[in-house]
């Protein structure tokens, strides 16, 4: 895992085309903003967990 630090306005920026800038930070609490293409699905942690869980299962390209 990378850890960086950041202060409020900068930004990391992922794969030339997802940037993630720091809004605010309030106790232990860090506000993110995060701009990234259409194809690309962010989502909080447990949102993700969710939809794995009631995705249907893919077939494979070699299953089929």
């Amino acid at each position: 895992m990378l850890v960086l630090s950041r202060k409020i306005g900068e930004e990391i920026i992922i794969d030339g085309r997802i940037r993630v800038t720091v809004t605010g930070i309030k106790g232990d609490k860090a506000r993110i903003g995060i701009n990234a293409p259409p194809d690309v699905r962010v989502d909080r942690e447990e949102i993700h967990r969710r939809h794995c869980e009631f995705a249907e299962p893919q077939l494979s390209a070699t299953a089929r």
